[in-house]
């Protein structure tokens, strides 16, 4: 059976500290996410974790002999399942440390597969965890595949009957894949369809991101007050939640309305299998009009975790002159020494805003931040129609983007606000 329909599995995590590796991230942070990781999937019980320094990586069983013997005693007095390994691990490895140490082995790409394989909700989702899952298996062989016709219960990685014969195992995986490509062509055009029709409604598309666990999900929740998914866990959310709201006017009167949109959050060393698989998925953030960027400022490697958001970002294709607003989320972790660092610091750069969206604050001022980012989408325009054009004000009123008309001798004097794409389809009419 997989991870997930286990209950208990005992779980311990290590992060291979290899020096010759070019790295940011100090081990013992990794080491930290790495756990995360661990608990974001049901079934574990994290036993403990530590930081292995490797001169170099052995080829065979990535580990010396020493730190082998070392583990098959943990895992026989911790009665451990599963060792997870916060880095790559080759097939060879896989199966001769299975064989060491007398339990199952996963490394970080199988865990991460296993967790978008649980949250995944929708069902484009389900195809692409599934066609990622047996890209990444494919090169491995090791396990039987019957449990490759489910649909969903977690993808098998750390189950399964025994050993099969390879060329088997292929032509099951290549026919599956075959079969998903098939359905996925079909799920698709169908959120072509409905992208289509959400480019008819004159509403900037906000679309929040960020890496995992910096608190976007709460700050959609805060401001649709839809009932998201918001837990303290790595991939709280894995499929875009979309919302039409009207923002907080001044005043009495509703601000303007947009369509918000929560993503799957970032994360370093993301597979390829799930950066391929994953771009339909995250095709919300290429189409918006305003990019609000949502950052932990209260954790400790805040920058890098930026870095691997922007680098992610520019490998979807995000077009640079999309407007960016980046909001540094979590103020109310910080000391008091360390929020007047921060207010210093985002004082003197554009477009930085601060909030915390358990608390609200600094949320009246990230409105007026995501109002100021969409007032470049839409402009306005006086245009004069004549009585005879009465296609064309309809067609302006049914859009909803007629601001304010008068009535003169030879037509109607119209106030309207669009953007570049409603406006070109009016010249059409």
């Amino acid at each position: 059976m997989g991870l997930t329909e286990g209950s208990g599995t005992r779980a311990w995590v290590l992060h291979p500290d290899i020096p010759s590796e070019d790295k940011r991230r100090e081990p013992r942070f990794a080491l930290e996410e790495a756990v995360s990781l661990a608990h974001a999937l049901p079934g574990l019980e994290v036993r403990g974790s530590d930081v292995v320094r490797l001169a170099r990586p052995h080829p065979g069983k990535l580990f010396g002999k020493g730190k082998i013997e070392e583990l098959h005693a943990l895992v026989d007095r911790e009665e451990i399942g599963l060792i997870l390994i916060d880095g790559p691990v080759t097939p060879v490895q896989q199966r001769n440390l299975e064989k060491e140490l007398g339990c199952k082995l996963l490394d970080r790409t199988g865990l991460i597969l296993e967790i978008f394989s649980d949250r995944a909700a929708t069902r484009e989702g389900v195809l692409q965890v599934d066609m990622a899952a047996l890209s990444y298996q494919r090169t491995r062989l090791v396990r039987a595949w019957t449990h490759l016709e489910r649909q969903r219960g977690g993808l098998g990685f750390v189950g399964g009957p025994g050993e099969t014969q390879i060329e088997a195992d292929r032509r099951a995986i290549d026919d599956q894949l075959v079969r998903l490509r098939r359905q996925l062509d079909k799920v698709v055009k169908t959120r072509g369809l409905h992208r289509a029709a959400r480019a008819k409604v004159p509403f900037p598309i906000v679309a929040l991101v960020g890496y995992t666990n910096a608190g976007k999900s709460t700050l959609f929740n805060r401001l649709t007050g839809a009932d998201v998914m918001a837990k303290d866990m790595l991939f709280a959310t894995l499929d875009p939640t979309m919302r039409r709201i009207a923002l907080p006017g001044n005043g009495s009167s509703n601000g303007p309305e947009v369509i918000l949109s929560d993503t799957v959050g970032f994360i370093s060393d993301l597979p390829t299998e799930l950066v391929a698989a994953f771009r339909a998925t995250l095709e919300e953030v290429t189409a918006a009009n305003l990019i609000v960027h949502v950052r932990d400022i209260s954790h400790p490697e805040t920058e890098e975790q930026a870095e691997d958001v922007r680098a992610i970002m520019a490998s979807l294709g995000v077009a640079e002159d999309v407007p960016q607003i980046e909001v540094w989320n979590k103020i109310d972790r910080l000391s008091d020494d360390d929020l007047a660092i921060a207010r210093n610091r985002a004082e003197r750069a554009d477009n930085v805003l601060l909030l915390s969206a358990i608390t609200g604050a600094g949320l009246e001022t990230f409105v007026e931040g995501v109002r100021q980012g969409i007032a470049g989408v839409t402009t306005e325009v006086q245009i004069t129609l004549s009585f005879s054009e009465g296609r064309k004000r309809a067609w302006l009123f049914d859009k909803g983007l007629v601001e304010a008309e008068t009535q003169g001798e030879d037509g109607y004097d119209i106030t309207v606000r669009w953007n570049a794409q409603q406006e070109a389809q009016f010249h059409t009419l």
